[in-house]
């Protein structure tokens, strides 16, 4: 099948220049709607990746984003998350973008034409077959990725991607590809905005519903998460009054004694 790609196609809007603010966000906002759409379509690849993953995590390994640009960021962002919203390590879920650390602030340029830096850089943090790899890149073609892939294929490691193209290289080159299919963007190639909207709720996808089946989730709760701000200190608290159906003051005790909800849980046998 041919590879058209379509996250670069022409916008089906016109003379943005003369259009009102109010068009503007009016035609930006019915685009974005069709972006959930996308991905229901792609909920059976989701799963499988999420499968695979689960297994994995399951057995000791961790979770590699690789990506450039908008991409990388995203994958950046979601790794970065994991740590104060589930209470894991740092290492659990790593985010790499072509051109290092720079890259998430300001362009690198051509980082993401690398066909060897790519593994390079799995390769700084130990990569091994307990992991698995996730590309990330809108359009599917971006040699930083696809080459890093393609190393991982090599070395019998699980890989999986997100893309925004049909049949894309990087869709043949992950064993379990995820296609969200948005279309054209508003702005002609600019896929930081459907594309990259819908990458990142893949992303949420994956891993909250890792996570949760990891057990790190009770009930509908974060218990295991860091109570790294006031306000988390606080949300922590009221879950414990509600587990347990004590005052405020009561579970502020409780929770400066056992550190985390998940122990105060346990503490009170209302914990797994």
């Amino acid at each position: 099948m041919d590879f058209i790609k379509t996250t670069e196609a022409d916008s089906k809007y016109n003379n943005l220049e003369n259009m009102t603010i109010s068009d503007l966000l009016i035609n930006i906002n019915n685009e974005d709607k069709t972006v959930p759409f996308a991905i229901e379509k792609a909920l059976p690849q989701i799963e499988s990746l999420i499968e695979q993953t689960v297994l994995k995590l399951k057995a000791g390994g961790r979770i590699f984003y690789i990506g450039a640009g908008t991409s990388g960021r995203l994958g950046v962002v979601d790794a970065s998350e994991c740590p104060p919203t589930f209470g894991v390590s740092s290492g659990l879920v790593v985010g790499l973008i072509a051109g290092g650390d720079k890259a998430i602030r300001d362009a690198v340029e051509f980082a993401e034409d690398s066909k060897t830096q790519g593994w390079e850089d799995l390769l700084q943090h130990n990569i091994s077959t307990k992991d698995v790899v996730i590309g990330i890149a809108a359009s599917g073609t971006t040699p930083y990725v696809i080459a890093a892939l393609q190393a991982c294929n090599e070395h019998q490691i699980i890989t999986g991607c997100i893309t925004c193209n049909h049949n894309s290289p990087l869709s043949q080159t992950a064993q379990f590809p995820i296609e969200v299919i948005v279309g054209p963007e508003f702005v002609t190639g600019s896929s930081r905005m459907k594309a990259g909207t819908a990458q990142k709720l893949v992303l949420n996808m994956i891993s909250t519903a890792t996570m949760i089946q990891l057990g790190k989730i009770k009930g509908n709760k974060m218990v295991d998460m860091q109570l790294s701000n006031d306000k988390l200190v606080d949300r922590g608290i009221k879950m414990i009054m509600t587990e347990l159906n004590i005052t405020y003051a009561e579970a502020e005790i409780l929770l400066k004694e056992h550190k985390s909800v998940r122990n105060v849980l346990k503490h009170t046998n209302h914990g797994n």
